[in-house]
């Protein structure tokens, strides 16, 4: 339960960030390099001052260098693609189909030795109906939904493997803090190189200081949770957390359209996501 209610508030950060970084991505205020940038700076910050006060938060074991370097080409990949994602598609057309995740990351669980029971069995099953809906059903924009199943697959292996170096080798501190400096480096040299841009120059300004430490708060809240429940688990409440904010900032910051379907979309699948955490 501590871990639904962690992923929950991180979801309301991330929220935040996803919102400001769209706006100011379609308004050409920023590029897609900056948004990557700044959603990993203060992250990055929290786990290296975590690391400092107390040494023993940081724990790196050689041996997980295999999975470790894999990961990490992931994520490079997933958080290009994932902002990419926020700024072409609908924030509600994001949070659902990021929904995807939930099934295939239950299915990694098992081969891990986790038991689907009739209730899992009843929530995958929703979950899998209502993705065929949205699909067919023209309330919901498809811009950019390509995109963000691709991100929705991919986060599984990231997930996947996360999961498994926190649990077999490195603490969360010491993983987290590692990937985000290779992500941090990677786009501000993107960013500068590529566009000309400074990323360091948004961190002078207080809505882009806001968009930053918003989703660094928030992953540093959602990393945690990962320890108290099965990753399908964990995922399954920050999706849900996920629809809900991004309902409210679609509706009332965005005007997205046909709010009603949306809800009902959105109730479809957290009963689906429910019945998984029953199981």
């Amino acid at each position: 339960m501590f871990g639904v209610i962690l992923v929950s508030i991180g979801a309301l950060f991330g929220e935040i960030y996803d919102s400001i970084g769209k706006n100011k991505v379609e308004s050409r205020e920023q590029s897609l390099y900056t948004m990557a940038f700044l959603s990993l700076f203060w992250g990055t910050f929290f786990f290296a001052a975590a690391s400092i006060v107390k040494n023993d938060l940081f724990i790196f074991r050689l041996d997980s260098l295999p999975t470790f370097s894999i990961r990490a080409i992931l994520e490079i990949i997933q958080s290009y693609f994932s902002v990419f994602a926020i700024v072409q598609a609908d924030r509600t057309t994001f949070s659902f189909l990021r929904i995807i995740t939930i099934p295939l990351l239950l299915l990694a669980d098992l081969f891990l030795g986790y038991k689907l029971g009739l209730f899992g069995i009843i929530g995958v099953s929703i979950i899998i109906l209502t993705m065929l809906i949205l699909f067919f059903r023209k309330e919901i924009k498809k811009k950019g939904a390509g995109v963000v199943v691709f991100t929705a697959v991919n986060a599984v292996f990231t997930i996947s493997l996360f999961k498994y170096n926190i649990v077999h080798f490195n603490s969360v501190v010491a993983e987290q803090l590692l990937i985000h400096i290779i992500l941090l480096v990677t786009f501000f040299l993107f960013a500068f190189i590529k566009i000309k841009e400074n990323p360091f120059v948004f961190l002078t300004k207080p809505v882009f200081i806001l968009q930053s430490a918003s989703v660094g708060l928030g992953s540093i809240i959602e990393s945690f949770a990962y320890n108290y429940g099965v990753a399908s688990l964990i995922t399954a409440a920050k999706r849900s957390a996920a629809m809900f904010w991004s309902l409210l900032s679609g509706r009332h910051y965005f005007q997205e359209k046909n709010i009603i379907f949306k809800i009902l979309v959105s109730s479809a699948l957290i009963v689906g996501l429910v019945f998984l955490a029953i199981n």
